[in-house]
C-alpha cells in the first residue's frame, strides 16, 4: 500500500471524507452499501454527534475515521494527510498518536487500579510508566471525579468504570476523540454526567470529538448532529 499522502488542498485543520462508500460482500450476488458519504468535515477543536437507527451506519463511520476500516471508495484526511492508505502499522501509529477511544462497554482490567487502567496505553508504549506520566495520570483521575486513584475497577460502579475509560483515552492527549455510544449503558443520571464530562474535557484539551450515539441529551451538547439513514446523511443540526 502507499504510504499516507497529502491532501490535495487539506489546511491541516480539518477531519474530511470525500466520496466514500463502503460496501460489503463485494462480488458476492448481493452486495451491501454500509455507508455512502459525498463530502464530510468537521473542524478542529469542535464536536461532531452522529446519530441514527441500529445498522445505519455510525459505529461504520467511527471505524473509518479511526484506520481500523477502509473505505471501498473515497478518501479520508485529518490534518491535512489521507489517513486510509498505508500500512497497519502507519494505521496503528496513527491511532496511537492521534486518538483517544470511549467505548460503551468500558474495557477496563478488574484487577488493576483506577491509575493502572489510565496507564495501560503507557504500558503498551513503554515498558514502564515514568514519573511525569503517573502524575498525568492522577491528575485526569481528579479530572473526571473520582477520589480514589488506588480502588480496583472491579470495585467500581458503571458510572465510575466510565469515568476512568475518560480519563484513559485522554491521557496521551489526542487530537481526535472518539466515542461510540459511550452513555448507552448508563442510568439518566450518570449518563448526563458522562455527556457533560466528555465534552467539557474535550472543549478543555482542544480535541475534536466524534461521538455517535442514540442518547439525545449527549446529542444535544454537540456543535453539530448528522443523522444517518441506510448510511446515509439525511440530516444534519448546527447547535
Amino acid at each position: 500500500m502507499p504510504p499516507m499522502s497529502e491532501a490535495p488542498d487539506g489546511d491541516g485543520k480539518l477531519l474530511r471524507l470525500e466520496g466514500i462508500e463502503v460496501v460489503h460482500g463485494r462480488g458476492a450476488a448481493s452486495p451491501f452499501t454500509a455507508l455512502s458519504i459525498d463530502r464530510l468535515e468537521v473542524a478542529a477543536g469542535t464536536s461532531l454527534g452522529i446519530a441514527g437507527p441500529s445498522g445505519a451506519g455510525k459505529s461504520t463511520l467511527l471505524h473509518l475515521v479511526a484506520g481500523l476500516l477502509g473505505p471501498s471508495a473515497g478518501a479520508v484526511y485529518w490534518d491535512g494527510r489521507r489517513i486510509d492508505v498505508g500500512d497497519e502499522g502507519t494505521r496503528d501509529r496513527f491511532r496511537r498518536d492521534t486518538i483517544g477511544f470511549v467505548f460503551q462497554d468500558f474495557h477496563l482490567v478488574d484487577e488493576l487500579s483506577v491509575i493502572e487502567n489510565v496507564l495501560l496505553p503507557a504500558r503498551f508504549a513503554t515498558w514502564r510508566a515514568d514519573r511525569e506520566m503517573r502524575a498525568r495520570a492522577r491528575g485526569l483521575v481528579e479530572v473526571v471525579g473520582l477520589i480514589d486513584p488506588d480502588r480496583r475497577a472491579v470495585d467500581l460502579s458503571r458510572g465510575e468504570r466510565q469515568r476512568v475509560a475518560v480519563a484513559r483515552a485522554l491521557f496521551g492527549r489526542p487530537r481526535l476523540l472518539i466515542a461510540d455510544e459511550p452513555t448507552a449503558s448508563l442510568d439518566a443520571e450518570n449518563g448526563a454526567a458522562i455527556a457533560e464530562l466528555l465534552v467539557t474535557t474535550a472543549r478543555e484539551s482542544e480535541a475534536t470529538l466524534l461521538v455517535a450515539a442514540h442518547d439525545r441529551t449527549l446529542l444535544d451538547r454537540l456543535d453539530r448532529v448528522i443523522t444517518l439513514a441506510g448510511g446515509r446523511i439525511v440530516e444534519e443540526k448546527t447547535r
